[in-house]
């Protein structure tokens, strides 16, 4: 070969090099943009979010948080689950950093009231960018599935970010959010070749001879996969049903494509790397909580024991068998739901979608998933919307290929280079589907159930307006009791029991308050007559107002302190008002309710005893002037 031909080849080679190199770095800079206007989205989305969804985002996040930075006398609210060791601090953990992040480099310096509101907002800004990485992995699930660029993969972009359920829910601090993070990431790392592989042409042996496992790369890929979801596991004991419907299928390759890759060698490497992962991550939760609970434990555990061995869970409601079906998928995927349930019935027969092996057979594992996890969850009686989040972006990548090809020109939804020319079809529908989206997400993130967020700014700002002394959020050790401050109760919540945030929002230690309880009968058999009959605080009161009351401040014996500002809903105004009246069983207080906040709390409820407005009535309890003494 002449030196011109070899001249000629090297150049041709350094130029597919370098064309190789340029498409990584666009494809680089391009996801880290992306990344960048996601996360923009839902730090709006969670500034916007403005209203109450259901107490766990508190009180099993944010209160414990609390706490684990601003003390045991900072007023935190640690529910029946903290005390009895249910629950795994790691994710408090997490919102913690941000309380931490704000005492340390603001608290000192500025006004307590600016602090108050950067408290506030710290929990809502880190979910943001856990919502940003849930929807960010989905994507990029997609076009490792899909193809990068595809328009399939778009399409799971868009409907996760045009979700209305994930505009409400994403940017909460509930567990299963985070959960769903650690999911998203979990199965976009997972090497889905494990399934199957193509036929790499060796007819002598069943099993792939094409490599898995076999770089540092790939192997390390794997283990920050098992990482992912042993976290995801220990925080939602639950999603183990996620990580079992995989190993089922890469064990029994039921209904897969493709030559098997269980070579040997690569079951050696899968069973060290679930030991070794799942041990660091056990390991490092032990320390975790045995620092927080100040012993040995292990959540999981108890949190099986309580809720599945005692069936305490039922005492929160029960649902139908079919509440996933008929309620889950509605409400988690609203106007895509039809496609989500199309992509379900196709998946078991995607070989005939002409997908790659390995898309085909992770199409499979996904809807796998999503049977497996509901059918199971069913099974149990309490039932929830948020705990089948995690399987929301399995839901989406379902769904790309037919909302692709139903609302858009494109005969391959998978065609990515050159990107063609995209066309629109059924536009007024796709119009329709996206105004409905809207207004759903904007009137349930700005409108519904918005009171409960309202009035926790409401009374921390009567406070600071009130006690302007006594804003600090740590008590220095030489401070001069106030004995008539400290008597003080400042709020008495009488609605039904975590129907409002708490210290995350009240913020102030010194701001006393007191709410109704509900702690289950924990030590009650399951079946029992004990257990039948047994009231907690929440209920005793709407069963028997004023004799309720008249257990707080008895006729003639002292009771409990009485507040400056009393919380209900406008329903039990008739029953305090006959109470305090000058003849009734409290007139002694000379009590003269006087309404001093309202708010609209939205066009329905699903708790009758939250009807109405949220209304604040003033005591005057402490408002009397006493004389100077000579």
């Amino acid at each position: 070969m002449s030196s011109g031909n070899k001249t000629s080849n090297a150049k041709a080679k350094a130029t597919r090099s370098s064309s190789k190199g340029s498409i990584a770095t666009v494809i680089a800079t391009q996801t880290r943009e992306a990344l960048a206007v996601i996360f923009a989205f839902r730090l709006i989305n969670a500034l916007c979010v403005r209203t109450f969804f259901q107490p766990d985002e508190y009180f099993q996040a944010l209160e414990p948080a609390w706490r684990m930075i601003f003390g045991e006398d900072s007023g935190a609210w640690l529910t029946w689950e903290w005390q009895h060791q249910l629950r795994s601090s790691l994710h408090p953990a997490v919102f913690a950093f941000g309380y931490y992040v704000v005492k340390s480099f603001l608290g000192p310096a500025m006004d307590p009231k600016v602090v108050a509101k950067w408290l506030v907002a710290a929990p809502k800004v880190l979910q943001a960018i856990f919502a940003a990485l849930s929807d960010w992995y989905s994507w990029r699930l997609a076009e490792k599935l899909y193809g990068h660029g595809s328009a399939a993969a778009w399409s799971v972009l868009l409907m996760t970010l045009l979700n209305p359920w994930q505009w409400y829910t994403s940017t909460r601090t509930f567990s299963n959010c985070f959960e769903t993070t650690l999911t998203a990431m979990a199965l976009y790392y997972w090497p889905w070749g494990l399934l199957g592989t193509e036929d790499d042409g060796d007819a002598a042996s069943k099993y792939s001879s094409i490599p898995l496992l076999e770089t540092w790369g790939q192997i390390n890929r794997f283990r920050l996969s098992l990482i992912l979801a042993a976290f995801a596991v220990l925080l939602r004991p639950t999603n183990a049903l996620i990580w079992m419907a995989i190993g089922i299928l890469v064990l029994t390759r039921a209904t897969l494509d493709g030559k098997s890759p269980l070579t040997r060698r690569n079951l050696f490497i899968m069973d060290r790397e679930v030991l070794l992962c799942g041990s660091f991550v056990l390991g490092l939760s032990l320390l975790a909580d045995r620092q927080y609970y100040g012993e040995w434990t292990f959540p999981p555990f108890t949190w099986l024991h309580f809720n599945v061995a005692q069936d305490l869970a039922v005492f929160y409601g029960q649902n139908e068998w079919h509440y996933y079906l008929s309620q889950g998928i509605p409400l988690q995927c609203t106007t895509v739901a039809p496609f989500v349930l199309i992509g379900l019935y196709k998946s078991l027969d995607a070989e005939k979608s002409n997908w790659p092996v390995t898309t085909s057979n992770a199409l499979k594992a996904l809807s796998f998933i999503v049977l497996t996890t509901i059918a199971s969850l069913s099974f149990v009686s309490h039932k929830e919307v948020r705990f089948i989040t995690p399987l929301v972006p399995a839901f989406h990548i379902l769904a790309a290929p037919y909302i692709t090809s139903f609302f858009t020109t494109l005969t391959n939804v998978a065609t990515t280079c050159p990107t063609p020319a995209l066309g629109w079809k059924r536009t007024p529908l796709l119009l329709a589907g996206l105004l409905v989206n809207v207004i759903i997400g904007g009137y349930l993130s700005y409108f519904h159930a918005a009171a409960p967020i309202k009035v926790m700014d409401f009374l921390r700002t009567e406070f600071e307006n009130i006690h302007p002394k006594h804003l600090a959020l740590s008590q220095p050790a030489n401070a001069t009791v106030d004995y008539d401050f400290e008597q003080e109760l400042f709020a008495l919540f009488l609605t039904p029991c975590h129907a409002t945030p708490w210290r995350s929002h009240l913020v102030y230690p010194s701001l006393r308050a007191r709410a109704l309880t509900c702690e289950p009968p924990i030590h009650t058999a399951p079946g029992s007559l004990q257990r039948q009959i047994y009231q907690d605080e929440t209920r005793r009161f709407f069963a028997d107002k004023l004799g309720f009351l008249g257990s707080l401040w008895p006729r003639d014996t002292p009771g409990e302190d009485m507040a400056r500002y009393i919380v209900g809903y406008e329903g039990i105004e008739s029953a305090l008002r006959e109470y305090f009246d000058f003849s009734g069983p409290g007139g002694r207080h000379k009590v003269e309710l006087k309404e001093v906040w309202s708010s609209w709390n939205g066009l329905f409820t699903d708790d009758d005893r939250k009807a109405g407005r949220l209304v604040v009535w003033a005591t005057g309890f402490y408002d009397t002037v006493l004389p100077i003494e000579p």
